[in-house]
């Protein structure tokens, strides 16, 4: 008669307990803070930023001349400008620590005045049969756009939201300034249109060409502006 084999008893298996879906996203979500205040850790930490920084190399090709411009301007006059941005801009029904940027920039830049020597006709200049006076009609002097100095303009601070800094990370263009840039811009140029830098352009034009003109026998030179 035999006897039936039996088998060995196991434990009761359990099945895996899945991580629910919020979970996950916490998760996640603390992996990314723990990276991004890590980068911030060693930017500050001295020595480590050397460690793990990038070099830069210029491999640029050789620049080309695309055109000549001929220029009959006089440039007569040059203004130094100095302006601080304070650029903020905020997403609606998110606090500023989520959503948002907050950027306070010193920009510096000249504007130059100029007379149009090139708009300047036949009829425009008078001379004595003696050719001991002269009559010039010029128009009126110009501005030139403004152009910001990047050695002198800089960021003074900048503050962004969770948000933000983590597009930074996927940006080819991370921090980008020209919003601040383009508005500092624009500053200088308005405060140069409310400043006496064309009035002094057309005092030194006409100190230019009655000093010219002079040299050359004249003894008397007017000079007048007008449209």
């Amino acid at each position: 008669m035999t006897t039936p084999v039996r088998k060995p008893t196991s434990p009761t298996e359990t099945p895996a307990r899945r991580m629910p879906g919020w979970a996950k996203v916490l998760t996640a979500l603390l992996l990314v803070l723990v990276v991004l205040f890590a980068g911030l850790r060693l930017s500050v930490v001295p020595g480590l930023k050397d460690l793990f920084g990038a070099e830069t190399q210029d491999r640029s090709g050789p620049a080309l001349l695309k055109s000549v411009q001929d220029i009959s301007r006089y440039d007569a006059a040059s203004g130094n400008f100095q302006v601080v941005v304070d650029l903020e801009k905020d997403a609606k029904f998110l606090p500023d620590a989520i959503r948002g940027t907050r950027t306070l920039y010193v920009g510096a830049g000249t504007v130059d005045a100029f007379v149009d020597l090139g708009k300047v006709d036949e009829e425009d200049v008078r001379v004595d049969d003696a050719r001991t006076s002269a009559t010039l009609r010029l128009p009126h002097a110009a501005l030139g756009e403004p152009a910001l100095d990047p050695d002198r303009s800089y960021a003074v601070s900048k503050q962004r939201g969770l948000l933000d800094r983590l597009g930074d990370l996927f940006s080819d263009n991370p921090n980008g300034e020209q919003a601040v840039q383009k508005l500092a811009a624009r500053h200088i140029g308005d405060a140069a249109k409310d400043s006496e830098l064309k009035a002094r352009a057309e005092s030194n034009t006409t100190a230019m060409l009655r000093g010219l003109l002079t040299s050359l026998g004249f003894e008397e030179v007017r000079v007048t502006y007008g449209a």
